[in-house]
């Protein structure tokens, strides 16, 4: 195993790995019969794959814990070991990993449910307005429904 020194070159490359990967998984999405009906697909498929790159990924290419921390402190919505923890579950929908990998990420903003992760970076893309939004009308908001 190599000394833990990571170079910004070897860092460039993983980098770019991982994009590589996110450009294939799009494009299944993309030939997807389930999704074809799904406007600007191509789109949002790109604005989800800069989004999921912002985050700081593991090895793997996927948002672990430490990931998801450091994103909601940056967005300015600092959420505590446990909030992080059931966000995580929300996306994957409870599997093993204690990680959000590009296929659940997908699933979760272009799905019809809320999930908390997904209404942040809703949120911080209007404000923003950078574009990401998601399809059809935005769900009806009241106080008890915010986390």
């Amino acid at each position: 195993m190599p000394s833990n020194v990571q170079g910004g070159k070897a860092f460039g490359l993983l980098k770019e790995q991982q994009r590589q990967k996110l450009e294939e998984i799009n494009k299944e999405y993309l030939e997807d019969q389930k999704y074809s009906d799904e406007e600007d697909l191509a789109e949002k498929l790109e604005g989800f794959k800069n989004k999921y790159a912002e985050f700081d990924l593991n090895d793997q290419g996927e948002i672990d814990l430490m990931g998801l921390k450091r994103m909601m402190e940056k967005l300015g919505v600092p959420k505590t070991h446990l909030e992080l923890k059931k966000m995580i579950v929300e996306v994957t929908g409870g599997s093993s990993s204690n990680t959000i990998n590009y296929r659940d990420f997908v699933k979760m903003m272009l799905g019809k449910r809320s999930a908390v992760l997904k209404l942040v970076l809703i949120f911080e893309d209007k404000a923003s307005g950078s574009p990401c939004k998601p399809a059809g009308p935005p769900p009806k908001r009241d106080i008890a429904s915010l986390p």
